[in-house]
């Protein structure tokens, strides 16, 4: 079943109320960012079943800063009261920093994710199917409440070669790896088994393009003898974002790609990678920037150089990498 894409809100005035078009469904994924203000005790955002003040609330997400002790609270509520509090003693959010907020959606709870990292999971006692309304409240501003539908993988085109990026060797194919999947390979590399049935180079389409709001996640291990890995987020023509950790240069460089030439580098930053860990990457799309973050930390920013948002819609991995999760 597909469903159709809401429209995210942008820039909301707090307090803040919007309907859930369809309601949720498994696979769902609602994705909050803002900044916490430097002043702040509490905010919370609730998903509810109904529009009115006193409909039940399935899921109350409830940061606290209170005389030095920082901690978040999880509950419900049915028919006005409220059940027994799950509290975690740890502050996700900074105050006065910004922050992204994912709430993912499955059959048997709500998967919390904060800044890229996962923060805990919470069972659900109201049933997901009966949510149609999040509201926001508390010390907080908010740029954009989006929502992300279970993914739905149309069969796949053919996308253009686009040319190997430097210093990406073409290596010879590995024997006693057939291909799994028909899938061209991409940034000069064969394709290699991974994970949960994901092959590398990795390429899928993000359905609607890029937009502020969108977030895509991107979970794996760095090869333990890893040199170099890329992530790309491509448009027909050419690479709007291009993000390649070089163990081999201990530098991540960014770069885009477009009329057959690489545009300037840059290289500042850190490297939040290791050879031979997991991670998880998160790109969030800005209306003027991407930022990455690199296990719930924010790395680096790259300002738009393709600013035709929606027609990025190709995300490439290949490299020294395996992935195990890639949502788009």
């Amino acid at each position: 079943m597909a469903f159709n894409q809401q429209q995210p809100f942008y820039n909301p005035k707090i307090p803040f109320t919007g309907s859930i078009q369809g309601g949720l469904q498994n696979g769902k994924s609602i994705i909050i960012s803002g900044r916490v203000l430097p002043c702040a005790n509490r905010f919370h955002v609730n998903l509810h079943c109904g529009s009115h003040s006193a409909s039940d609330i399935a899921l109350h997400f409830n940061p606290r800063y209170e005389r030095g002790s920082v901690y978040v609270v999880h509950n419900t509520c049915q028919k006005g009261c409220w059940g027994s509090e799950e509290r975690k003693y740890e502050s996700p959010f900074a105050l006065g920093h910004p922050f992204t907020l994912q709430i993912l959606v499955t059959q048997d709870t709500y998967k919390i994710s904060t800044n890229g990292r996962h923060f805990m999971d919470f069972k659900h006692r109201i049933s997901y199917t009966q949510v149609d309304t999040i509201s926001v409240g508390g010390m907080v501003e908010l740029n954009s409440v989006v929502f992300q539908n279970p993914p739905f993988l149309p069969p796949q085109p053919g996308f253009p070669a686009f040319p190997p990026q430097p210093g990406f060797p073409a290596f010879p194919p590995q024997p006693g790896f057939p291909p799994q999947h028909a899938i061209p390979p991409v940034c000069g590399f064969p394709s290699y088994p991974s994970a949960v049935g994901y092959t590398i180079p990795y390429k899928t389409i993000i359905n609607g393009g890029l937009y502020p709001g969108k977030n895509i996640l991107i979970q794996g291990i760095i090869n333990p003898n890893a040199k170099r890995v890329a992530f790309n987020l491509c448009h027909r023509t050419g690479i709007a974002l291009h993000y390649n950790p070089r163990f081999d240069e201990n530098v991540v460089v960014r770069n885009s790609h477009k009329m057959e030439k690489w545009d300037a580098e840059e290289r500042f930053g850190g490297m939040p990678f290791q050879r031979g860990q997991p991670f998880q990457v998160t790109i969030t799309c800005n209306p003027h920037h991407y930022n990455v973050f690199v296990n719930g930390q924010q790395a680096h920013t790259f300002n738009h150089r393709y600013t035709n948002l929606h027609e990025i819609d190709i995300l490439e991995v290949c490299g020294d990498v395996q992935l195990t999760l890639v949502q788009v």
